[in-house]
C-alpha cells in the first residue's frame, strides 16, 4: 500500500479524511457497510492513480472535461459515503423510536445499490486501463503492484457484499430480488456513464459523470421500485419487499419525482416523436427551412405539453391517492397559507429579477472576472433560501422542484435551439458561464440549485441535526463565496504550486461558515429545534468541506454540499 500513499495529493488526502470520519462514527451494526465503503475507497484510489497517469488511454475511450483530473475517487465515494452517513443517522433515530425499521432497511438497500453503481463503473474503467497496459506490454512495476492491490480490494468488496446480503436472511425470493435489483443498478450505470460522456464530450470529468450517473440510476430505480409496488397482482416478489420495508411518500416528494423524471425522460420521448413526424413530413427545401423549424418547434411544445399535462400527472395519481388532480393539490397547498407563501413568492421574484437584470448588465459591460460575478448569485441564494428554510421548509421543497423543472425545460430548449426561445436562452445563459461550462451543456446553475436543494430534500422529516439542511447554503452561499472573494483580493500564500487557491481564502471560507453557524443556532433554537451536535464535530465537518473546496479540481458545487451534509449527519 506504500506506493499508493506516495501518490496522495491534496484532494485524495481530503477524501480519505472524509471517509475516515464516517468510518470512525459507524456503529458495529453497520460494520459490513463500513468495510465495503473502505474497500471501495481504496479501489477507487488505485483506479484514479492509474487514470491520472499521463500515459493512460482513458481520454481515448471517455471524452472528459479538459484541464481537470479524473476525480474518480471523489466521485466513487461521495454517494456511498452519504448513504452510510444517513444509515448512521437513521439507525440512531430507530434506537430512539423516532424512525421505523422499514426506513432503515430501504436505505440499506439503496446503499448497496449506490455501491454497486460505483463499483461497476470502477471495474469498467479498471479493465480499460488494464487492457491498454497489457497491449502496450509496458514494464511498470508500480502499475503491476497496485493492480494486484486493486484485485484484492475487488474480491474483498464482492465477498463482504454477498455475506451482507445472504447473512441477514434465509435466502428466498425476496433476497434474490434484492440482489438482482442491486446488480441491475450496476449494469445500468456502466451503460449510462458511457452515454453521458459520449453525448456531452468534454463537459464533465469521470468523477462528475459518475456522481451524475449514480444519482440518475438511484432516483430512477427508486421510482420504478415504488411504481412496481402499486401494480395489483403483478411482480409479487417486489411487492413483498416493498411491503416489508413499508416505505411511504408524501405528496411533495411524489410531485417532484414525477416532474424531474418526466423531464429527464422527455428527450428520449421527443426523439421518437420526431422520427415518427419526419416519416410523414416531406424533406424541406432550402427556402422552406424556416417553416420546417417552426413546425419542428410545434412538435416539441406539443410533446412537452403531453408529458407534463398527461403522462406525469397520470403517474402521480397512479402511485399516490391525491383525491384531486396533482396540480390542483399544489394550488391548494400554496393557498392553504396564502399570506406567508404568496409573500414569499413575491419576495423571491423581486430578488431574482433585480439580481439578474443588474448582474447581466454588469457581465456585458464590466471587466470584473466572471468567477467573482457568479459568486454574487451564491449570496443571492443565501438571501432567498435561508428565510424560507427556517419558516416554510415544506414550501421551499416544492419551490426547489419547480425551479429544477424550469431549469431542465430551458436547458432542453437551449441545447436543441427550439424556436423561438432557443437562441435567446443560449445568449442569456452564456453570460454566466465559466470554464467548466460549454456551449453543449451548461451545468453551473444546475449544480448551484441542486447543491442547495439536495441537503434540504434529504433532511425532510429529520430534525436531530438541524444544521444538516443548511449544508448546501452554508458551504456554497457563504463558504465558497468568501473563499473566492478573499482569496482573489488578499490571497498571497498558495496551497499548492500548480493551483490558484490560497491559504487566506480557505481560512476565510472556513471561518465564515463557522460564524454563520453561530448565528443560525440561536435562530433554530427559537423555532423549536434542539442542537445535539458537538462543536468539535462541527469544526471538523466545516474544515473538511473547506479543504475539499480548496484542493478539488472537480465541480465543487456538486461535491462540497454532499460531503458537508454527510459529516453533519454523523
Amino acid at each position: 500500500m506504500a506506493p499508493l500513499l506516495l501518490q496522495l495529493n491534496g484532494e485524495r488526502a481530503v477524501v480519505l479524511l472524509y471517509i475516515g470520519q464516517i468510518l470512525f462514527s459507524t456503529p458495529l451494526s453497520l460494520l459490513p457497510q463500513a468495510l465495503s465503503l473502505s474497500l471501495l475507497s481504496l479501489f477507487a484510489l488505485s483506479v484514479e492513480i492509474f487514470a491520472d497517469d499521463p500515459s493512460n488511454p482513458l481520454s481515448q475511450f471517455l471524452k472528459t472535461r479538459r484541464g481537470a483530473s479524473s476525480g474518480i475517487m471523489l466521485g466513487a465515494v461521495s454517494l456511498p459515503g452519504l448513504m452510510v452517513s444517513r444509515l448512521i443517522q437513521v439507525s440512531r433515530l430507530v434506537s430512539l423510536h423516532e424512525a421505523g425499521v422499514g426506513e432503515l432497511e430501504y436505505l440499506n438497500l439503496q446503499y448497496w445499490a449506490a455501491s454497486a453503481i460505483c463499483f461497476a463503473v470502477l471495474l469498467f474503467v479498471y479493465f480499460i486501463l488494464r487492457c491498454y497496459h497489457n497491449s502496450a506490454s509496458s514494464n511498470c512495476s508500480l502499475f503491476n503492484w497496485d493492480a494486484k492491490f486493486g484485485i484484492v480490494c475487488m474480491a474483498l468488496f464482492i465477498g463482504i457484499s454477498c455475506m451482507s446480503f445472504f447473512g441477514k436472511s434465509n435466502g428466498g425470493c425476496s433476497t434474490t430480488v434484492m440482489l438482482l435489483w442491486v446488480l441491475c443498478h450496476g449494469f445500468a450505470a456502466v451503460y449510462l456513464i458511457q452515454k453521458i460522456l459520449r453525448t456531452f464530450p468534454a463537459c464533465v470529468s469521470v468523477g462528475e459523470g459518475l456522481l451524475v450517473t449514480a444519482g440518475f440510476v438511484i432516483y430512477f430505480g427508486d421510482m420504478l421500485f415504488y411504481t412496481a409496488s402499486k401494480i395489483p397482482g403483478y411482480w409479487a416478489p417486489s411487492k413483498l419487499v416493498v411491503v416489508k420495508f413499508a416505505i411511504k411518500r408524501d405528496e411533495i416528494r411524489i410531485i417532484i419525482q414525477g416532474m424531474v423524471i418526466g423531464l429527464l425522460l422527455f428527450p428520449v420521448f421527443y426523439k421518437y416523436v420526431l422520427k415518427v413526424w419526419q416519416c410523414f413530413a416531406s424533406s424541406p427545401s432550402s427556402r422552406d427551412m424556416q417553416n420546417h423549424e417552426i413546425r419542428r418547434s410545434f412538435v416539441f411544445y406539443a410533446s412537452l405539453a403531453f408529458m407534463l399535462a398527461v403522462a406525469v400527472p397520470s403517474w402521480m395519481q397512479f402511485v399516490h391517492d391525491f383525491h384531486t388532480h396533482p396540480y390542483l393539490w399544489v394550488l391548494n397547498f400554496v393557498f392553504s397559507e396564502p399570506l406567508k407563501r404568496l409573500s414569499l413568492c413575491v419576495y423571491w421574484v423581486a430578488v431574482i429579477y433585480v439580481s439578474i437584470i443588474r448582474f447581466y448588465n454588469i457581465s456585458k459591460n464590466s471587466t470584473i472576472e466572471r468567477i467573482l460575478l457568479r459568486k454574487y448569485y451564491h449570496l443571492m441564494a443565501v438571501s432567498i433560501f435561508v428565510p424560507a428554510l427556517i419558516f416554510q421548509p415544506k414550501f421551499l421543497d416544492l419551490a426547489f422542484g419547480a425551479a429544477l423543472a424550469v431549469f431542465l425545460v430551458l436547458e432542453i430548449i437551449r441545447v436543441w435551439r427550439i424556436w423561438p426561445l432557443g437562441h435567446l436562452v443560449h445568449q442569456f445563459m452564456n453570460a454566466f458561464t465559466d470554464h467548466r461550462d460549454s456551449d453543449l451543456l451548461i451545468v453551473s446553475h444546475f449544480s448551484l440549485l441542486l447543491g442547495c436543494a439536495l441537503p434540504i430534500w434529504l433532511s425532510s422529516g429529520v430534525i436531530d441535526r438541524p444544521l444538516a439542511p443548511f449544508a448546501g447554503i452554508l458551504s456554497l452561499g457563504i463558504g465558497d463565496t468568501m473563499a473566492s472573494m478573499v482569496g482573489h483580493k488578499y490571497g498571497v500564500l498558495r496551497l499548492s504550486k500548480t493551483g490558484k487557491k490560497t491559504i487566506e481564502g480557505t481560512a476565510a471560507g472556513i471561518t465564515s461558515v463557522l460564524a454563520a453557524c453561530s448565528v443560525l443556532l440561536p435562530l433554530l433554537a427559537a423555532t423549536g429545534y434542539i442542537f445535539t451536535m458537538h462543536w468539535f464535530s462541527l469544526i471538523l465537518a466545516v474544515t473538511t468541506s473547506g479543504l475539499l473546496e480548496a484542493y478539488t479540481a472537480q465541480l465543487d458545487n456538486a461535491f462540497i454540499p454532499l460531503v458537508f451534509y454527510s459529516l453533519l449527519c454523523l
